[in-house]
């Protein structure tokens, strides 16, 4: 971005006077004050801290403004600031002002599994014939959208926008704040659904992001899941099913799944074959939403082929790794939810291994009730024969060491640990680890098993 100060103040309906510095210019956007780029406008929000203590060190490290909450007194008028009622709510607007000021075509995605894959595969097909912009990593709530919009360069023809959610009504707000011209849902998992209740509730909550879609745009969707094929239905605008079914409009012909990557055909382009740079079939879907949006925007299957052939993904998902002594490492620690679980799993029983297969596995958050059966259902993708040693770590693992011991895998595999005991595991995995074996990690972040990762692999 690169606005002056005047333009902001107008879009914002800042409440101070700013004639003195209505032509410093602002060239980004940031609420961190110890990262920020010279020429920021600092945005102080309201979290643990109040973000008006940090307006000092924001100004010493390089930014032009700031933002300042209107009920706050204010403490230096020597820096330029712009005052309004609520700095969160400005930050949306100055962001919304932008994109309708710089006008790409908007991609919004979502999904309880997949959405960051997915924004990945589609950033960098549409790369390959378009200046495209996306998400960085996760920022995708209500303070992460609107930072991915500003960061969007005057030359922006496509915005790739992630939008999570953990209630009802975020996606409703964040689609009406973007009004995408293609929306996408990867898939409906039972992410969050400690507060949903049901996978009804959380499909309900995902369809929010067709809120905001133009009368002309386009919706694409899982049409394996009849939760999405029944609320599809009532929309008006236009829709793309992908999945694995004849009856889908884009589909998987087949599948040649191989140790690091995927090769796979689809009825769109059936002399084309296809590959993807990762383990796991459930990313072949991913790799058909990405493709849906393609077709869409004209990108040739030549350009598709390339692209996805070289896609980089955001850290920290489904990483291969070698251990110190050269056993494979298959790293998947920024989150994990049921579904995702039981997909890699099925991933890592599937894999070829000289030695054992080892699962370690962490505590899945935000399952609420729910937390005691679906930690013990993962033992359905747990077979001895197949995963020979399995290391738990935190209390809601507990349900799935004693599903495991009912159905009889053996009690000297299970190995468990409590979520602060971090390092007896790793000194513990690292004596057990042979040179031949294979080794997933897989919990959500909270359960920090990259502190794993970081001590067992090779440097």
């Amino acid at each position: 971005m690169k606005m002056k100060l005047a333009e902001i103040a107008k879009a914002i309906n800042a409440q101070n006077e700013i004639e003195q510095w209505k032509d410093i210019e602002v060239t980004s956007v940031s609420f961190d004050s110890r990262h920020l780029e010279k020429g920021a406008l600092f945005v102080p929000l309201q979290g643990a801290h109040d973000g008006h203590q940090y307006v000092e060190t924001a100004f010493t490290n390089g930014a032009a403004a700031t933002l300042w909450a209107s009920d706050h007194e204010l403490t230096n008028s020597d820096h330029p600031v712009l005052v309004v009622t609520d700095p969160l709510k400005a930050l949306q607007e100055l962001g919304k002002y932008y994109l309708r000021k710089i006008n790409p075509i908007v991609v919004a995605v979502t999904g309880s599994n997949g959405k960051t894959t997915t924004k990945d595969m589609i950033a960098s097909i549409l790369s390959t014939q378009l200046n495209v912009t996306k998400t960085y990593a996760n920022f995708n709530n209500e303070i992460g959208v609107p930072v991915t919009l500003l960061n969007m360069e005057a030359n922006t023809e496509v915005v790739v926008v992630e939008m999570g959610m953990d209630r009802f009504g975020q996606l409703d707000f964040l689609s009406k704040l973007v009004s995408p011209d293609i929306a996408v849902i990867t898939i409906i998992g039972e992410a969050h659904i400690e507060f949903f209740g049901t996978r009804d509730r959380i499909a309900d909550a995902k369809m929010e992001i067709v809120n905001g879609l133009k009368e002309d745009g386009l919706f694409v969707y899982d049409g394996d899941e009849p939760l999405l094929n029944e609320r599809a239905a009532n929309i008006t605008q236009q829709t793309t099913r992908f999945g694995r079914q004849l009856t889908d409009d884009l589909y998987a012909t087949s599948v040649n799944a191989g140790s690091r990557s995927i090769e796979f055909k689809v009825n769109e382009w059936p002399d084309e074959q296809f590959t993807i740079p990762m383990v796991g079939e459930y990313n072949v879907n991913n790799a058909l939403a990405a493709m849906a949006v393609a077709k869409r925007l004209h990108i040739s299957p030549n350009h598709i082929k390339t692209a996805l052939a070289n896609v980089e993904l955001t850290e920290n998902r489904a990483e291969w790794f070698k251990s110190k002594n050269g056993a494979q490492i298959l790293s998947d620690v920024y989150n994990s939810n049921p579904t995702a679980a039981k997909q890699v799993l099925k991933t890592l029983a599937e894999m070829p291994v000289q030695g054992r297969r080892i699962a370690v596995l962490g505590d899945m958050l935000e399952l609420g009730e729910a937390a005691p059966r679906l930690h013990a259902s993962l033992a359905e993708q747990i077979n001895p024969a197949q995963i020979q040693e399995v290391y738990l770590v935190g209390a809601e693992m507990a349900y799935l060491q004693a599903k495991l011991q009912e159905q009889g895998y053996p009690a000297a595999a299970i190995h468990y640990y409590q979520a602060d005991q971090l390092d007896q595991l790793t000194a513990a995995l690292e004596a057990d680890l042979h040179p031949a074996d294979m080794v997933l990690l897989k919990a959500s972040h909270g359960l920090h098993l990259e502190q794993v990762l970081a001590a067992i692999k090779a440097q």
